[in-house]
């Protein structure tokens, strides 16, 4: 059997507080295989996007730890990591995260360009065609919707191909139809693509339309 996708083991999150440590996350232990939709349900406060945050490895664990197909993120520095992050994992956030002062067609070659990757724009292109924008190419994040915006950042997100993507409540600044349709947009890339989809939501109606429900109550999973 193949390693998965990625591997979370044992993993808690205790922070200093004014009345003593506060524990967010409490011995989480789950696997995610190739080409599953996941969501990550639960309560404000729960630790869902801090879970989504040290699954990317941006946040450090207090102990426990992260494997990327096969690779232990913790065991990596810095450098490492990003690197990794890099080339294996997208991001889709509710605030869409776009550059304001690159074009459409600009923000989707970014991660590319960075990488190295030949013939960026005419992959940018393709994407932003995928997602159903090969009309605003040239248009700055200002004047394009919010919808439109958060095609541009999956488009981005999509672009590299990557292993795992992680979405942080990406459709809860749409309206519920818009929102519908963005989800139906990842869904199929995840589907075409091969890519895990990990999406941090507190709808049930978006979390019931993914293969698997991971739900954490007052930092510990209750249901994998």
């Amino acid at each position: 059997m193949s390693l998965p996708i990625i591997r979370v083991q044992n993993l808690s999150k205790v922070v200093p507080d004014s009345l003593g440590d506060l524990v967010i996350l409490k011995g989480i232990d789950f696997e995610l295989q190739a080409k599953e939709t996941v969501a990550i349900v639960g309560a404000s406060g729960s630790g869902k996007s801090t879970l989504l945050s040290i699954m990317a490895g941006l946040d450090h664990p207090s102990s426990g730890t992260v494997f990327l197909e096969g690779q232990d993120f913790f065991e990596m520095n810095e450098d490492q990591r990003a690197h990794l992050r890099a080339q294996r994992i997208g991001f889709v956030f509710q605030s869409f995260q776009l550059l304001g002062h690159l074009n459409a067609l600009e923000n989707v070659m970014l991660p590319l360009e960075l990488m190295g990757k030949p013939n960026p724009k005419r992959a940018a292109q393709e994407m932003l065609a995928r997602v159903g924008l090969s009309h605003r190419l040239s248009h700055f994040p200002k004047v394009l919707s919010g919808g439109e915006q958060q095609r541009v950042a999956l488009a981005r997100a999509f672009v590299v191909q990557p292993s795992l993507l992680l979405a942080d409540e990406p459709t809860g600044s749409l309206d519920h139809a818009t929102g519908a349709l963005v989800l139906s947009l990842m869904l199929e890339l995840n589907a075409e693509l091969g890519t895990t989809l990990v999406l941090v939501t507190h709808d049930n109606a978006l979390s019931n339309r993914l293969g698997r429900r991971l739900e954490l109550v007052a930092g510990e999973l209750v249901s994998a």
